[in-house]
């Protein structure tokens, strides 16, 4: 059944959103056939079966014309199922045709086509987990970028996504509508076509125009690394300080991006799950965002206040606090379980804990500290969590230590303690007495080990490993008793 037609001119055929009308967007193809004419009677050209895959056209057609200006040949082309190891643009040429003899059963075709295409489907059909594409684009080098989509993988995981694939590009100049260029964009359609991804994940912040422009031609959910890294804090979170903290992020991220969204705001929020303030009414105006915001800020100022009333009863009692800062999976949690014997929840991941954990710590000589674990530092941490962070972090301004962990396991380790001193110092916490500790020693060659502590002045250990803790206990005891003398006696 023909349920619409669409007529365009010699430049383009616009097709409108017909989802509203007529049951398009199958699960292969889109229930479009596209004919037009070729006036100088040529076959299917390149751009037209690029067109064919990246609008999952159910059929394309080229119509001949002769000399006299009737039709004379035809030329067919269809998709077929997407192969591993199989051609880029995975589709089946016909003709040339003459068009008199043209004898195609389109209904039973099209239906033959997605069965056969339903079949094709490798992955698991019972994994409900997002299925993303991981997209690194910027001017940076191109090792640079890989290290970053490395971790982008690893934020992804954290986020329970499966990753299919990545996409890595250099460019000058930033498409400021695309942010790639437009064969990139192809390639990247039809990367997410073949894995069948539902997700596409940018490594750097995008524009609202870029989402929405982007989303729009590709039909797929479009985040960036802010928004994975907010959707990882929304459902991660447990004490209401962390939710307060997280949702408040959250909305000052979304609210310049929701102008102009209209019905399809909702997208926007949650992009992984649709976590956090994604379950409250996306659709309201920046001024019921604005109220939202407010009552936020003002519980998170009385939360504030709590904390430091705690923080005030510590320094009162005189027992000196040591705070453990670092790169986010670095070890810090198994750290503190490990010298204190306590439980905290620990798992391999980045951002796996993010509420502020205190213990107490007992020394060999009957001196007693208490043991702070804060939230994991990342690269190019968002301001959005900065700023709504900062008030958790400033625990740390109480602190007479702080053991900045290393994960030395890291090929890229040294920017990471970069990144780490650079929060420190925008945090204004760079003046405190710190002492460095490489974790994950056991992972390294022990000769590598040695050398890199001597020559960044540090204490190398694993902190699953129990005997090799007794160095740095010592180094800790040593750091408060120097600085600080009247706390220990």
């Amino acid at each position: 059944m023909v349920a619409a037609v669409i007529v365009g001119d010699e430049r383009e055929v616009f097709i409108p959103d017909l989802t509203g009308n007529f049951p398009l967007g199958r699960s292969s193809l889109r229930g479009v056939r596209l004919v037009h004419t070729h006036l100088k009677d040529e076959p299917l050209t390149l751009d037209d079966l690029t067109d064919l895959a990246l609008l999952r056209l159910d059929y394309i057609a080229a119509i001949g014309v002769g000399p006299d200006g009737l039709p004379k040949t035809l030329y067919t082309a269809n998709l077929m199922p997407y192969t591993e190891g199989g051609n880029e643009l995975n589709y089946e040429v016909h003709g040339p045709t003459p068009f008199h003899r043209m004898n195609i059963f389109m209904d039973e075709t099209v239906k033959a086509l997605e069965e056969e295409m339903g079949r094709a489907i490798v992955r698991d059909v019972n994994d409900s987990r997002e299925r993303a594409v991981l997209v690194s684009v910027g001017k940076k080098p191109i090792e640079e970028q890989k290290e970053s989509l490395a971790e982008l993988r690893e934020l992804a995981r954290s986020a329970d996504v499966n990753v299919l694939d990545t996409v890595c590009q250099r460019i000058a100049k930033l498409n400021p509508k695309y942010l790639v260029g437009s064969g990139k964009l192809k390639e990247l359609i039809i990367t997410a076509l073949r894995k069948e991804a539902t997700l596409l994940i940018f490594n750097i912040d995008l524009t609202p125009t870029q989402i929405r422009e982007i989303g729009a031609i590709t039909e797929l959910k479009v985040i960036d690394r802010t928004q994975l890294i907010l959707d990882i804090f929304a459902s991660r979170a447990l004490s209401r300080d962390g939710k307060v903290q997280v949702e408040l992020a959250q909305l000052r991220y979304l609210k310049p991006r929701l102008s102009g969204k209209g019905s399809s705001m909702s997208r926007l929020m949650g992009g992984i799950g649709g976590k956090g303030p994604g379950e409250t009414k996306l659709e309201a105006d920046r001024r019921k965002i604005d109220k939202r915001i407010a009552h936020l800020e003002k519980e998170l100022n009385s939360l504030t206040k709590g904390r430091k009333e705690r923080r005030r009863k510590r320094a009162g009692s005189g027992i000196p606090i040591i705070s453990i800062a670092g790169y986010t999976n670095a070890g810090k949690s198994t750290l503190l379980n490990a010298l204190t014997q306590s439980t905290t929840p620990v798992e391999d991941k980045l951002f796996a804990t993010l509420d502020t954990a205190t213990r107490r710590l007992r020394f060999p000589r009957e001196r007693d500290t208490v043991l702070t674990d804060t939230v994991g530092f990342i690269e190019e941490l968002p301001k959005e969590l900065m700023r709504a962070f900062k008030a958790t972090l400033e625990e740390m301004e109480d602190a007479d230590l702080l053991v900045h962990l290393v994960d030395i396991s890291d090929e890229g380790f040294v920017r990471r303690m970069d990144a780490v001193e650079d929060i420190l110092g925008e945090l204004e916490l760079d003046e405190i007495p710190r002492l460095l500790v490489f974790n994950k020693a056991d992972m390294v060659d022990p000769v590598i080990v040695t050398n890199l502590a001597k020559r960044y002045d540090a204490v190398a250990i694993s902190a699953l490993d129990k005997a090799t803790l007794r160095p740095l206990t010592t180094a800790m005891e040593e750091s408060l008793w120097g600085q600080n003398k009247s706390k220990l006696n």
